[in-house]
């Protein structure tokens, strides 16, 4: 990560084994990722609840970011995009 951080911003990091699939996050990739990454970082994959967002929160030690596709309402998945939105605001308003 290091080494690549040189030649980018940012890493948007797909955890491939689990994308798609709303299976749950790649616990072990987030914590990684949170403790390892110097540049911001945002995790996606396996996310299916508002759970799961907390839980890449509380793996990375806030420190990843993560986005959700074909789990939310609006793709036809469960989770509700307007309770995704809420939740990203009291991300923000914590941060």
């Amino acid at each position: 990560l290091r080494r690549l951080a040189a030649s980018c911003a940012e890493f948007l990091v797909h955890a491939v084994d689990v994308e798609g699939k709303q299976s749950g996050v790649e616990r072990e990739l987030v914590e990684v990722l949170g403790r390892e990454s110097p540049l911001p970082v945002t995790y996606a994959g396996g996310a299916r609840s508002l759970e799961d967002l907390d839980l890449v929160a509380q793996l990375s030690c806030g420190r990843v970011d993560v986005t959700v596709g074909s789990a939310l309402d609006i793709f036809g998945g469960g989770l509700s995009f307007d309770a995704t939105v809420a939740w990203d605001g009291r991300q923000r308003a914590t941060a």
